[in-house]
């Protein structure tokens, strides 16, 4: 029986990374004999979290397109005909049996070189609102798998399957983790603990609220949890104390969703898809300076079944007082709320993305 080889993409951020690695992670559960081989952006964060988790990785000089006439904008068309070339050198050395992306600039040189040498090709949409690279690939891929309902008006119909979002396995049940999380993070058993989480680049907008609002915290007995993003950690790492713990990255997620009793979030897919997991109240704050607004598409989807609060970027200012207030105070609004996005939750979805990519390569191959 040959080994199965897997060629995996998906980068840029968090939000592509980690659905790449979940669904690697139950291929390799399924067949440990198994090969695997990403591709990623070169100096993108792929680079690290993927070795990080233990799998083979290989960069691509490829970025993806400014708003604003940039240097980078004028070196695209080259950048793309690099990582082609090197894409399809990739391919012909690995051989893989499948070619799955999760979006992200290097996925589309990969699945795309993918598609014209007609090896099988699955992609993964964690949006509400579907990326440039996934439409881009849409009409060639052999399966689209989608974490929202209605994504037929990106993608060719007969393709789609509703999945949900691919979750890290330690985050299917954080709920025992507590005590564990408690001493990981050196947290007083005895306070309610905010926790904030500016993805995983971090959130200039949102660190600016947080410093701001640290005296309001105090008054109502908080500890902060706090995930400022490597770029701001000296900016406010002289904030710390013994109720506010300011931190670059968080590694063990599951930990900190085990201790936090409200989060403060940005709503990128894979964060609405773990939040909805883990079933804690949630104020979700989309950044709105990301592709066709996808994260206010996404809490805003999460806030029309009442599970959780959505505050924009420009109500912050005069709002987030009065509503953090509120949810604080208001013991029954918190129940709902976690109730309600318990209701949300596909834990079963990189189960069914790992059968689908199973599907396609057997009936294509």
């Amino acid at each position: 029986m040959s080994v199965k080889r897997y060629m995996i993409s998906g980068g840029g951020t968090g939000g592509h990374i980690y659905p790449a690695i979940a669904i690697a992670e139950e291929l390799k559960d399924r067949h440990p004999e198994a090969e695997f081989l990403f591709v990623g952006a070169k100096d993108k964060m792929e680079m690290t979290k993927v070795p990080e988790a233990g799998f083979k990785i290989e960069g691509l000089w490829i970025s993806g397109i400014q708003r604003k006439l940039s240097l980078s904008n004028l070196m695209f068309p080259f950048k793309l005909m690099s990582s082609m070339v090197k894409a399809r050198k990739l391919i012909k050395k690995f051989k893989p049996d499948i070619v799955i992306g999760t979006g992200g600039f290097a996925s589309g040189p990969l699945l795309k070189m993918a598609s014209i040498l007609k090896i099988p090709t699955l992609i993964q949409e964690q949006n509400a609102y579907a990326g440039i690279t996934n439409k881009w690939l849409a009409k060639e891929a052999h399966s689209i798998c989608v974490a929202y309902a209605g994504m037929e008006q990106f993608f060719p119909k007969e393709k789609v399957v509703l999945t949900g979002n691919p979750i890290r396995k330690d985050l299917l049940e954080v709920r025992s983790k507590k005590e564990a999380g408690l001493r990981h993070f050196q947290l007083d058993s005895n306070k309610k603990t905010l926790l904030i989480v500016g993805g995983s680049l971090g959130s200039q907008r949102i660190n600016e609220l947080i410093a701001s609002q640290l005296s309001l915290f105090e008054a109502e007995n908080l500890q902060v949890l706090w995930q400022c993003g490597k770029l701001y950690y000296d900016r406010y790492a002289a904030l710390e104390t013994d109720s506010v713990r300011v931190l670059k990255y968080i590694s063990k997620m599951d930990l900190a969703y085990a201790v936090a009793d409200v989060i403060l979030s940005r709503a990128g897919a894979g964060a609405v898809s773990e939040l909805s997991l883990v079933g804690k109240p949630v104020v979700f704050i989309p950044s709105p300076n990301v592709a066709e607004d996808h994260q206010t598409k996404n809490a805003k989807s999460i806030e029309d079944q009442d599970a959780a609060i959505m505050l924009r970027e420009k109500d912050l200012d005069e709002k987030f007082e009065s509503v953090f207030k509120n949810l604080i105070k208001d013991i029954e609004l918190q129940k709902k709320l976690s109730k309600n996005i318990l209701t949300l939750a596909k834990p079963m979805a990189t189960k069914t993305i790992a059968d689908e990519v199973e599907r396609v390569e057997k009936e294509v191959r």
